[in-house]
């Protein structure tokens, strides 16, 4: 057994759901959104690291990543879970964080999410946007809506990622999983062969790339259905990153484009549970007469109001979101301040928390 098991099994045993390891310090777990050290390890020394990280990796990747400072792979340890690696380089040496991936995909209705976003996985065509910051759950949202396309819809779904996460079996659906530097060279080429590929849906695993966000708007401006993810907060500052990552002599057009295939954004934040444990909160875009014009006018301000004056159709701002969950006793005024995009709304709750004692504990 690899040695790097035993830190993982204890990692999931405190309930954590990331696994860091970093020259001089002891392992630690991340554990409902605190690190915790493992102190039943040694602290890692820079050959117990080396020793620690190349036991688990294939020698080819095992080059790559001595020769360019940073790698994505997948990792499982059988019957137990999956793990999302990265190894990388910092002032202290060789490091590496470990997420876990859950060992089988959470349905759409068990992990609670919007009934919304059921009309985002019905769309034949265009671009469909999931984001939030690291560790917010986006890959986890995506695979559920995947699994709902799967078990409702016979389409053929090409998934491009850095590295696989969620592993699907066909169900109505044929589903291809495609990993960088494993199935293809770069997210670009992936792309560009799925174009030929005769897709219903495309999934990005991110946009990191300028050539890749514009290989995958084409991809939705020429009829197929793509999902990606992007480390944005709410739907205008997602769409001002999109625009933003071209040219300025191109950003006309590309509001073109963007405004003619764009159909929906789902930002997705955790939050702190009183109770203890993390829960969602969404920003939800959905289709609307006036989403491509807006964008066309580069008045993103604007989609705010499409937002808010589209409740009825399912559609949420952040803030409200936050808001609910607060009125529901879920999270802290602190909590829902502290991921507020307008803060001044919450400033009175907070200020009213903290005359009657502050926050809960672990804020």
């Amino acid at each position: 057994m690899p040695a790097i098991d035993q830190l993982l099994r204890s990692m999931r045993a405190k309930d954590g759901s990331d696994l860091h390891m970093m020259v001089g310090i002891y392992p630690r777990a991340r554990v409902s959104g605190s690190l915790v050290d493992l102190t039943e390890f040694p602290k890692n020394t820079p050959e117990r690291m080396e020793e620690l990280l190349k036991e688990i990796c294939a020698p080819h990747r095992w080059e790559h990543y001595v020769k360019h400072h940073d790698l994505d792979f997948a990792y499982e340890i059988p019957g137990l879970a999956r793990f999302r690696v990265n190894f990388l380089r910092n002032a202290w040496g060789m490091a590496a964080v470990f997420r876990q991936i859950p060992a089988k995909i959470i349905s759409f209705d068990d992990l609670k999410l919007p009934v919304a976003l059921k009309r985002l996985c019905e769309l034949r065509e265009g671009l469909v946007l999931v984001t939030g910051p690291t560790g917010s759950g986006k890959s986890t949202t995506l695979a559920a809506m995947m699994d709902y396309i799967n078990v409702n819809h016979t389409r053929h779904i090409i998934t491009v990622e850095d590295p696989i996460e969620f592993v699907h079996t066909n169900k109505k659906s044929v589903i291809v999983h495609r990993e960088v530097l494993e199935h293809t060279e770069t997210f670009a080429h992936a792309l560009k062969g799925a174009m030929r590929a005769d897709p219903d849906i495309i999934l990005v695993g991110e946009m990191r790339q300028l050539e890749t966000i514009r290989l995958a708007l084409g991809c939705a401006s020429m009829g197929m259905l793509v999902f990606a993810t992007l480390h944005t907060n709410n739907a205008p500052k997602t769409i001002d990153r999109i625009i933003d990552a071209f040219p300025a002599d191109e950003q006309n057009q590309i509001r073109v484009t963007l405004g003619s295939c764009l159909r929906g954004v789902v930002s997705q934040l955790l939050c702190k549970k009183k109770a203890g444990g993390r829960c969602a909160v969404h920003e939800i875009l959905l289709p609307h007469e006036a989403l491509g014009g807006t964008i066309r006018a580069g008045n993103i301000a604007a989609i705010r109001n499409i937002i808010e004056g589209s409740m009825a159709e399912g559609m949420i701002s952040m803030d409200t979101s936050l808001r609910r969950r607060f009125d529901a006793g879920e999270i802290s005024a602190r909590e829902a301040y502290m991921k507020a995009t307008d803060k001044a709304n919450f400033e009175p709750l907070l200020a009213a928390e903290t005359a009657a004692g502050g926050a809960p504990a672990g804020h």
